[in-house]
């Protein structure tokens, strides 16, 4: 399915925070590695859009986590997600894909609480995004993510 961004857990300096995300700024390109140079560190909880470079999708969104993996909470998560929809609203994003922004001590099972959370209160009052594609590790997150889903719904 075709998205408008890609969501991308960062740090304040837009490092990649999981190890699986220097595979995707590879995949970008090198005008992509140029967007995310950044002179000052961002705020935590924040969230900024830039190209997507090579990237299938147009754009990239970055949650602002922390300044390093063992840093996140759930309180960045949130906050930052809720800077994300504000910048989905702006720029009219309406299909977004987006990992489980666990990092450090913050298992995926809260960041996936935290995000999912701050996406349905938003996606309630907002036509932007109308689509949040949430990419798993494996099928048995994908399961749990999905069973805690339905009970958010019930």
């Amino acid at each position: 399915m075709p998205v408008d961004a890609v969501v991308r857990p960062a740090n304040t300096r837009l490092e990649p925070l999981l190890p699986a995300l220097r595979q995707v700024d590879r995949a970008a390109g090198p005008k992509f590695l140029e967007q995310i140079r950044v002179h000052r560190e961002l705020g935590v909880g924040s969230a900024v859009v830039t190209g997507a470079g090579d990237l299938a999708a147009e754009f990239v969104v970055h949650l602002i986590l922390g300044s390093a993996p063992d840093t996140v909470t759930t309180d960045s998560v949130r906050r930052a997600a809720e800077a994300a929809m504000f910048q989905c609203v702006q720029w009219q994003l309406a299909t977004l894909a987006s990992p489980v922004p666990a990092a450090g001590n913050l298992s995926s099972e809260a960041a996936a609480d935290a995000l999912v959370q701050v996406v349905q209160a938003h996606m309630r009052r907002s036509p932007h995004p109308a689509t949040l594609l949430l990419v798993t590790a494996s099928a048995a997150e994908a399961e749990s993510l999905n069973a805690r889903i339905e009970e958010d719904r019930a």
